[in-house]
């Protein structure tokens, strides 16, 4: 079994490290990352430049690979031929949560996209974490509920062009009310356009606005981390 991890916040980022150290209790992993943060990029292949792609190590020692293309790349770049065959791709794990509209944004999600495109077995993980978090994020359930869910997929396999996207609340193991299939829900974005001045006088924009929130309703992604369940949406 030959499993792919990759993520769309950077090679470095310890939410990839700890989903790895998870999923490598399964069998052969394989982890090939971007070479920095590709956040709410989508779903983008590059096709106007070379790809470069070196070698690298995580920061507890093992080997990865890493690439100057988007997350997408990172996936398609194995599973064309780059690497040992792949069975799975799992993609996280985010530090925030990807539900409703978000997925069209993640990076995280539209690796595993790619890879049910490219016709292997793809599930992006990410972690409900709280508003204003200070300091390191804790990845250890998510690390965990990733690798329980990848276990379930190997024994049962996945419809073909199914994409699992898994969200788990910022809870202890312990503390989760327990898994549930869900919807995709609704996203409320308050975005706004920040309008400024360079030293030269000519203007440029931000695009940011206040945090987004969610409606909850019942059986969707949004309302199961609200009751503390783990949401995981085909």
């Amino acid at each position: 079994m030959h499993i792919l991890v990759t993520n769309d916040d950077g090679v470095t980022a310890p939410g990839l490290l700890a989903l790895a150290q998870e999923i490598r209790k399964l069998g052969k992993v394989t982890v090939f990352a971007p070479d920095k943060n590709w956040s709410a990029s989508g779903h983008v292949k590059t096709l106007e430049r070379p790809l470069r792609v070196r070698e690298t190590t995580l920061a507890d020692g093992t080997p990865a690979f890493t690439s100057d293309g988007a997350p997408s790349d990172c996936v398609a770049l194995p599973l064309l031929g780059l690497t040992d065959p792949v069975d799975l791709v799992v993609s996280g794990i985010n530090p925030h949560a990807n539900i409703s509209h978000d997925v069209t944004y993640s990076g995280t999600v539209t690796a595993a996209m790619e890879a049910v495109i490219t016709g292997v077995r793809g599930i992006a993980v990410s972690l409900d974490s709280p508003d204003g978090h200070k300091g390191l994020l804790d990845y250890s359930t998510a690390a965990i509920v990733g690798r329980r869910v990848v276990e379930q997929v190997l024994a049962d396999g996945l419809p073909e062009g199914v994409v699992l996207n898994v969200n788990v609340p910022y809870l202890k193991e312990e503390e989760l009310k327990g898994y549930m299939i869900t919807r995709q829900g609704l996203r409320v974005y308050r975005d706004k356009l920040d309008s400024r001045l360079d030293p030269r006088g000519k203007p440029y924009y931000w695009i940011g606005g206040d945090l987004p929130t969610g409606v909850d309703e019942p059986g969707t992604d949004f309302g199961a981390l609200r009751a503390g369940y783990v949401s995981i949406t085909p």
